[in-house]
């Protein structure tokens, strides 16, 4: 069960927008160090903050929180013990996973001492951020029903880099800077709330200062989905339905993190996360990651007694 101090952690990672995994132990089979209920924050750097197990169980836990972040779906982590099969015989990539079905992923740990483990990993990503400029009713209306839908919808002047979409319904004040930005920023979705006369009066202005037409194709004028809305509510619901169907079809995803990578320790063959506090080694001009100093070690061993050969 998570603690007080790590709730306290949680909200404050969200309200700075910060991308990160709170992985909970469910089960724990001895000798396993961990306890159904210890829990922990893993943070998009590979950061743990908490205990759900020794250093090894940590290498699958921070893993496969990182591609939890970066899918942004909840993952069952099954961790049982390395079943002998020598880690060099298996293909790459999957000397460690042994199963995977909608859900789970069932992993074997070389250094798990005969315990077993099940870990959920649910990822806490921040709110897909819409830019909304005007003190319209319509943008007002829109504001109030986004929040509904699970947006973080945010006055003008808020970056819109990383933002999902960019709305401005502030019918002729200061539109060409904000639009000219979404495009230039690749919002996924730029709509602009106006007849279509004096939109394409607005789109002939940027074009006229060099905006591409290839990006003022993008801009949604007028803003939302034609369902015949009248009223600033309805107004608002159509817009509303194009900002959810460009986070589905673009792939949007929560730009506060980085995406995971993953290697396989030569030696255990765990799959690891790469970079961090991970464990590595150049040689030759690659790079190796490792699970711990001691297969670092044997793999600098086994490195100069073949260039010794």
């Amino acid at each position: 069960m998570i603690s007080a101090a790590a709730s306290r952690r949680a909200h404050e990672l969200g309200a700075q927008r910060v991308a990160f995994v709170i992985a909970t132990v469910v089960r724990a089979r001895r000798p396993a160090s961990a306890h159904a209920g210890d829990a922990a924050i893993v943070l998009a750097d590979g950061t743990i903050e908490g205990f759900v197990g020794g250093s090894c169980a940590e290498h699958s836990v921070r893993a496969y929180a990182l591609s939890a972040i970066e899918t942004g779906e909840p993952l069952l982590l099954r961790i049982v013990p390395f079943d002998g099969v020598a880690a060099t015989s298996m293909p790459e990539q999957a000397a460690e996973e042994v199963s995977r079905e909608e859900g789970v992923v069932t992993v074997q740990n070389p250094c798990l001492s005969g315990g077993e483990i099940e870990v959920f990993l649910e990822p806490v990503l921040p709110a897909p951020r819409v830019v909304v400029a005007g003190e319209t009713p319509i943008a007002a209306a829109l504001r109030r029903l986004a929040a509904e839908i699970g947006f973080d919808a945010v006055a003008e002047g808020t970056p819109v880099v990383g933002a999902l979409g960019v709305v401005v319904a502030s019918h002729g004040r200061d539109e060409l800077t904000l639009l000219r930005a979404a495009l230039e920023a690749g919002v996924p979705y730029v709509g602009l709330v106006a007849s279509r006369p004096r939109g394409g009066g607005v789109i002939a202005e940027l074009r006229a200062d060099g905006v591409p037409s290839e990006l003022l194709e993008s801009i949604d004028v007028p803003a939302g989905i034609d369902i015949g809305a009248r009223t600033p509510a309805e107004v608002a619901v159509s817009i509303l339905a194009k900002l959810i169907a460009a986070r589905r079809q673009s792939g949007w995803s929560a730009p506060a993190h980085a995406p995971s990578v993953t290697a396989v320790d030569p030696i255990c063959g765990m799959t690891i996360a790469a970079g961090g506090a991970t464990l590595s080694l150049e040689l030759d001009g690659e790079r190796y990651w490792f699970c711990c100093e001691g297969c670092r070690s044997q793999f600098e061993a086994r490195r100069h007694a073949g260039a010794g050969a």
